[in-house]
């Protein structure tokens, strides 16, 4: 897979790409990650990529040409299967969604900044608007960050056991249940004995059920 991100601030995301998953993913050649300033496609002195609202009001907004200007230049190069725009006004991201945009080859992610981009860019460009949470971020650099993670360990061959995001909370519409290693007793806490029992076919509908326990005490909306 391979993933463009355009951002004013490209080193917000040098840290996050170089450590843990992501990077022994890229390292396995299994996802590759560009990130492209957007003030190198700027034709504006000082290479401007933001200007006043029309209509009056506080906050900038991102002009059209920089961003058309990058994304048509990455077009020539790659076919994407989805344009992203990171907004508060997009749809919530979630585990269905990541599973969405993981089977996809290649993938453009706009971060916005100041008031957002312009709505002709969302309107020529963006086949798809994601929000990470009902409130607001400086820019959607650290968005980002968060669907490439959620998405790049969903490649197969990324994590070492590929089992392991299937049991992961959402993927089956549940909270994960609890989840124990040694040591067996710590401070009086007893590890429970069905999951010492190699009896799978019962640890597996004990670990259903308090799937189904802690959903319903902590997020009753999902079951509903």
């Amino acid at each position: 897979m391979q993933i463009d991100i355009i951002s004013v601030v490209p080193e917000l995301l040098t840290s996050p790409f170089s450590h843990s998953i992501l990077k022994r993913a890229a390292d396995k050649g299994l996802l590759n990650i560009y990130v492209h300033h957007l003030r190198d496609f700027s034709t504006y002195r000082h290479g401007q990529v933001d200007d006043y609202q029309f209509g009056g009001g506080a906050g900038m907004v991102m002009m059209c040409e920089p961003l058309a200007n990058c994304i048509d230049a990455l077009k020539e190069k790659v076919t994407y299967d989805a344009i992203i725009f990171l907004t508060p006004d997009g749809n919530t991201f979630n585990q269905q969604i990541a599973n969405q945009f993981s089977l996809f080859q290649n993938i453009l992610l706009i971060c916005g900044h100041y008031k957002g981009i312009d709505q002709r860019i969302r309107d020529l460009y963006v086949t798809h608007e994601i929000s990470i949470g009902d409130y607001v971020l400086s820019g959607g650099e650290l968005a980002a960050a968060i669907v490439v993670d959620a998405v790049g360990r969903l490649i197969p061959g990324v994590l070492n056991n590929e089992t392991s995001a299937l049991t992961d909370s959402f993927q089956d519409g549940l909270l994960a249940p609890p989840v124990y290693t040694r040591p067996q007793d710590f401070r009086g806490h007893k590890v429970p004995d069905i999951l010492l029992s190699g009896h799978d076919a019962k640890i597996e509908e004990w670990r259903h059920e308090k799937a189904l326990e802690r959903t319903n005490e902590r997020r009753p909306d999902i079951l509903q």
